[in-house]
C-alpha cells in the first residue's frame, strides 16, 4: 500500500474512533443532565420550603414521636388539626385511632403525598390536608386560645409554646411531645355537655 492510502486510512480510523468517541460523550453527558434534571425536580418541592425567612425543612415524624403524640391524646376524642402536617403520618395515625384529623401542610407536594397515603391506609374518609402557608396565621398562640374549645388539648411537636407552660411532657430529643390543656391556661372550667333550657323572663 501507497505511503498516501496508508496515510488516509489512518485518518479515516481516527474520525471513525473520534466519532464513537463524541457519540459516547455525547451520551454520558446526556445521561448525567437527565439525572440532574430528574433529582432536581424530586429534590425542590421538599427543599424549597427550607429556604424561606422561617427556616423548617421538612423532617419526617419518628415512630416514637407518633407514639408519643398517641399517648398524649389516650382518653380523649373527636377532631385533631396538625399544622405542619409534613407527609401525614400523625394526622393517618390519629384517624386510625378513630379521631376526625385535619393537616395543614404547605408544601403540596406532601399534602398530595398525605392524601394518597391515607387512601392506601384506608382512612382517607376520617382525614383532610389543605394546602396552607403556617406563616400566614397570624400571632397562632393567641388565634388558637381564642378559637379553641376549652376543653381543647394542643399537642406540640419538636418546637414548643414559649410563652406557655406545658400541662404534659413526653419523650426526649426530636421525640419530645409537649402537651397544653386550654382549659388551665385560660383558668376555665371544661363545658358541660348538658344544656340548661332557656327561660322566659
Amino acid at each position: 500500500m501507497p505511503e498516501s492510502e496508508s496515510h488516509a486510512a489512518g485518518l479515516r480510523e481516527d474520525c471513525g474512533g473520534s466519532s464513537r468517541r463524541k457519540s459516547w460523550g455525547l451520551l454520558v453527558t446526556t445521561g448525567v443532565g437527565g439525572a440532574l434534571v430528574a433529582l432536581y425536580a424530586v429534590v425542590t418541592p421538599f427543599v424549597t420550603p427550607a429556604l424561606r425567612k422561617v427556616c423548617l425543612p421538612f423532617v419526617p415524624a419518628t415512630s416514637t414521636q407518633i407514639q408519643n403524640v398517641l399517648k398524649m391524646l389516650e382518653h380523649r376524642s373527636g377532631s385533631l388539626v396538625d399544622i405542619g402536617s409534613g407527609d401525614g403520618r400523625i394526622v393517618i395515625a390519629a384517624a386510625k385511632k378513630g379521631f376526625q384529623a385535619v393537616g395543614y401542610e404547605l408544601n403540596p407536594w406532601l399534602v398530595w403525598y398525605s392524601r394518597y397515603r391515607a387512601w392506601r391506609d384506608g382512612v382517607h374518609q376520617n382525614t383532610k390536608f389543605y394546602i396552607s402557608d403556617l406563616w400566614k396565621m397570624p400571632q397562632l398562640k393567641k388565634k388558637l386560645e381564642e378559637e379553641l374549645e376549652c376543653n381543647a388539648r394542643i399537642i406540640a411537636c419538636r418546637f414548643p409554646f414559649p410563652c406557655w407552660v406545658p400541662d404534659h411532657t413526653t419523650g426526649e430529643g426530636i421525640d419530645t411531645v409537649w402537651a397544653y390543656d386550654l382549659k388551665h391556661s385560660r383558668g376555665c372550667e371544661t363545658k358541660s355537655l348538658e344544656t340548661t333550657p332557656e327561660t322566659d323572663s
